[in-house]
C-alpha cells in the first residue's frame, strides 16, 4: 500500500497477513468478519477491496496459486457485492480510489 502513496485507514493488510499463517480456512474468516463489519463504510470496504487485491498480486508474483487464487475470488466476491449494493456517493468513491 505504500507504494500507492495511500495512507491505510486499517488493520487488513496485517489481519490477513496473520491470517495466512493459518491457512486459507483463518483467511476466509478474516474477510467474512471484515465484509460483515465494514459492507457500509465507504472508506473501510474500498480498503478491503484494496488489500484483496493486493493480496492477490502479492501471492501471485511469489508463485503461491493457491493464496493468490483465494484472494482473487474474494475480491471479486467483494467487488461484485459492492457494484450491487452501494450507490451514489459510496460507488463514487470507490471506483475513484481504486480506479
Amino acid at each position: 500500500m505504500r507504494l500507492l502513496d495511500y495512507e491505510c485507514q486499517t488493520t487488513f493488510w496485517e489481519d490477513f497477513s496473520m491470517a495466512e499463517r493459518f491457512g486459507t480456512e483463518a483467511i476466509e474468516d478474516t474477510y467474512k468478519r471484515a465484509e460483515s463489519e465494514w459492507k457500509n463504510d465507504r472508506v473501510y470496504g474500498t480498503e478491503l477491496s484494496m488489500v484483496l487485491n493486493h493480496k492477490c498480486w502479492y501471492w501471485y508474483e511469489k508463485q503461491n496459486e493457491t493464496l493468490s487464487r483465494l484472494y482473487a475470488e474474494l475480491w471479486e466476491e467483494w467487488h461484485e457485492w459492492v457494484l450491487d449494493n452501494w450507490k451514489s456517493e459510496d460507488l463514487t468513491y470507490y471506483l475513484r480510489v481504486t480506479d
